[in-house]
């Protein structure tokens, strides 16, 4: 799974100019599931997610999480993410996860942050999605499982 956590001031996501999530501060997620990725890794990626200290404290500086600001989530699927680059200009995606396998697993990720109190929003799986970010700073994470 590689996860881009953009931590925003707000974001909201479209289909046909009509808004389906929105978020106030906290995380824009964007989600990609590999074929080798299993739901073993939902709990941790999830745990990772609500407890990365990237948000400001009073002083300043990026010591608090998504927790302790009460955040909130967008999660977007993107496919895209688990593209291979390597064989040239037009990237393979043989190594994403089947969409049946893809789906489940992204929505095992959004109730694993919901269980943890954090309101999370979503787009719809597998449409044509307009996303809109406010990034905050910008600060940019990037999230594999083969690193947790």
């Amino acid at each position: 799974m590689k996860a881009v956590l953009q931590r925003v001031t707000s974001s909201k996501v479209s289909i046909n100019n009509k808004i389906i999530g929105q978020i106030s501060q906290g995380f824009n997620i964007l989600l990609g599931i590999g074929q080798d990725d299993s739901e073993s890794l939902v709990n941790k990626f999830a745990e990772k997610i609500v407890n990365l200290r990237v948000f400001n404290d009073e002083a300043g500086k990026m010591n608090k999480s998504l927790l302790e600001i009460k955040g909130e989530v967008l999660l977007i699927s993107q496919f895209t993410l688990c593209a291979d680059t390597s064989g040239g200009h037009r990237p393979s995606f043989s190594k994403v996860a089947a969409p049946e396998k893809a789906e489940a697993i992204y929505q095992k990720i959004a109730q694993a942050i919901r269980g943890y109190g954090v309101k999370v929003e979503t787009g719809e799986f597998g449409a044509y999605m307009a996303v809109d970010i406010a990034n905050d700073g910008p600060v940019t994470i990037i999230l594999d499982s083969k690193s947790l």
